[in-house]
């Protein structure tokens, strides 16, 4: 790829995604209330809001059960984050988990599913329903998701991580067919620097998704079929690396590491995309897992996700540029020094 225009490209998506993807603010929520079970008759608790505006303007609230709306008796803010409530239960709640939604004219609908037990269970709410007319939010910014919560941030930066590395590592299967076919060891150096800067984007993505993990599923590494199929792949590219090292002969070592190369690419995609799909897994889209974008990719994160994936693997390709420009220079000294 010639001309300078793709990577500047590549530097303003992300300057445009790190500069937008950390001042945006993370949208209002509910994330917390002080009782976790409803029995019939006056129940009172608080409930605590994250970026929320309940004292600027005071919410309706109401509770939510098998469809059927049951709206608070009193509603008091105590601060921006936090409100006293007062709902008179009945005894006809149908399912034994109750939701509750608050909606103001700022923060727009919000909602914590199945936020209680539901005790003394009937045949349904018999009171008139709560008659609420919701609008959304107009103002910018991310969703915010239970457990994820600050953290979808990284979406712009560890799911590029590993699209940058597979297109890099489809760069090198295709030159290690064009050692195979034709021989050209101009083709093996492209190769091997496509492999090699692939591998630091598969380390980013590697340490990103630790740190991803550490906050939301608690541990820096899980025994998941993905996070295990990624570290799997990985080794297999760094032995290409290592049997490249072993053979002197420079047209035999390209051809065997071209077939081991070809082999790998297969077996990358074996255990990223095929085996974790097969198997239970936490990492969304695998394993009867619902994928990331089914439920959280929202227009304002696809206004950044999509620049961030172009920006990262423009970066990519060129830093395989600039590899493959050092080795050529490289395979000249050493020719000029024989």
């Amino acid at each position: 790829m010639k001309g300078w225009w793709w990577k500047g490209l590549s530097v303003v998506l992300l300057l445009y995604v790190v500069i937008v993807g950390l001042r945006t603010p993370l949208g209002p929520a509910l994330v917390h209330v002080s009782v976790e079970r409803i029995a019939p008759g006056e129940v009172s608790f608080e409930v605590t809001g994250y970026n929320t505006h309940f004292q600027e303007h005071a919410p309706h609230l109401w509770l939510e059960n098998d469809g059927q709306k049951l709206c608070a008796t009193s509603v008091t803010p105590i601060s921006d984050a936090a409100v006293s409530v007062t709902f008179t239960v009945p005894q006809g709640l149908r399912e034994s988990m109750t939701s509750i939604r608050a909606w103001d004219v700022k923060d727009g609908p919000l909602v914590l599913h199945e936020a209680f037990f539901t005790e003394g269970r009937g045949t349904g709410i018999t009171e008139t329903p709560c008659a609420i007319q919701e609008t959304a939010r107009t103002s910018f910014a991310f969703p915010n998701r239970a457990i994820l919560n600050e953290t979808i941030r990284n979406l712009f930066f560890h799911v590029p991580m590993w699209f940058t590395m597979m297109v890099l590592m489809t760069i090198s299967f295709w030159q290690s067919l064009r050692v195979l076919r034709t021989g050209d060891l101009g083709a093996d150096r492209m190769a091997l620097s496509a492999v090699d800067v692939s591998l630091l984007f598969a380390a980013l993505g590697l340490i990103t998704g630790s740190i991803w993990a550490r906050a939301t599923w608690g541990n820096w590494w899980t025994s998941d079929p993905k996070l295990n199929g990624a570290a799997v792949t990985v080794l297999i590219y760094a032995a290409y690396l290592i049997l490249r090292g072993s053979i002197p002969d420079g047209h035999k070592r390209a051809r065997l590491a071209a077939i081991y190369n070809i082999f790998a690419y297969v077996l990358m995609f074996v255990f990223i995309m095929v085996l974790p799909r097969l198997t239970d897994s936490l990492h969304p889209g695998n394993g009867g897992n619902p994928a990331f974008s089914s439920y959280d990719l929202d227009s304002s994160l696809r206004a950044l996700f999509y620049p961030a994936v172009i920006g990262w693997i423009l970066l990519g390709v060129w830093a395989y540029t600039l590899h493959l420009r050092v080795s050529r220079l490289k395979a000249l000294s050493d020719d000029a020094s024989d």
